[in-house]
């Protein structure tokens, strides 16, 4: 059998989750990439709202053989583990889903992650069987791939308005139980919220994502059991500020906005080394 190029990334990938809790940050193209590289992550993951902002479309909008190039290009960019934010599969049926997923590892990601929210304003998340179904599907694609990919299985609901902490665990347990790898609620902003969702789905690795939990430190979230912390879109919203409070100035006739900015010598040795 012929090893795949990616197999010591995915299983650095995975090794990352045994233990501890680590970092996990969401570049958007390939100079954020290298720049977390060259900063000593262990590992990136990408972010649809980050790369749909950069290519001027809402997050959601971006079709999905655009995505699975902007993958191939993370995966490239960097010799780190990649894990792919693929939405809901980009497909509403389970073929699609299956078919999709499989293109998705062949990039090269470590990682991929589903999520059960449908993007239907009336129904904002899957039903519960038709979730389950969807996550089972990805898993068998996953392994009839004979890839070491890593299976994150995401329940959307304090996401889309449905912040409903029992409905949650119910859908990360059966994700679980159907194969997802890690287990991810994204808008979970409380102590007593992670430690149910870590404790439903023990002994599988738990993502919590910055933003509502940013008030708890990486100590903090190790000590509550948490394996990885990513940040989603926050960093490429970091950027973004950045260029709104100068640009905004400069659109007003003023010339002062540009105080307190990375210089270019800096950027220009740090991606000639990379």
């Amino acid at each position: 059998m012929v090893r795949s190029p990616f197999a010591q990334r995915r299983a650095a990938f995975r090794q990352l989750h045994a233990a501890g809790c680590f970092v996990l940050p969401n570049p958007w193209d390939v100079g954020s990439a290298r720049w977390l590289a060259q900063a000593g992550f262990k590992a990136l993951a990408s972010t649809s709202s980050g790369y749909a902002f950069s290519r001027g479309k809402a997050d959601g909008d971006v079709g999905v053989d655009e995505v699975l190039a902007h993958l191939t290009e993370l995966v490239n960019a960097t010799p780190l583990p990649v894990n792919a934010d693929f939405e809901d599969g980009h497909a509403r049926d389970l073929d699609g889903l299956a078919d999709n997923v499989r293109r998705c590892v062949a990039t090269g990601v470590a990682g991929l992650s589903i999520e059960d929210a449908s993007g239907d304003a009336a129904q904002p998340l899957y039903d519960f069987d038709r979730a389950v179904a969807r996550m089972r599907a990805a898993r068998s694609a996953i392994d009839a791939s004979g890839e070491d990919v890593m299976l994150v299985g995401r329940a959307e609901g304090f996401l889309v308005g449905r912040p409903d902490l029992d409905e949650t665990l119910r859908r990360l347990t059966a994700y679980a139980e159907v194969g997802a790898d890690c287990l991810y609620a994204p808008g979970l902003s409380t102590r007593e919220q992670i430690k149910a969702v870590v404790d439903a789905v023990a002994p599988k690795p738990v993502n919590v994502l910055l933003g509502p939990a940013a008030s708890l430190t990486l100590a903090e979230m190790a000590e509550l059991g948490v394996r990885r912390v990513s940040v989603g879109g926050s960093l490429a919203l970091a950027a973004w500020s950045g260029f709104t409070q100068a640009a905004g100035p400069l659109a007003e006739g003023r010339l002062d906005g540009f105080a307190n900015t990375v210089t270019h010598g800096d950027l220009n040795t740090l991606f000639a080394d990379s």
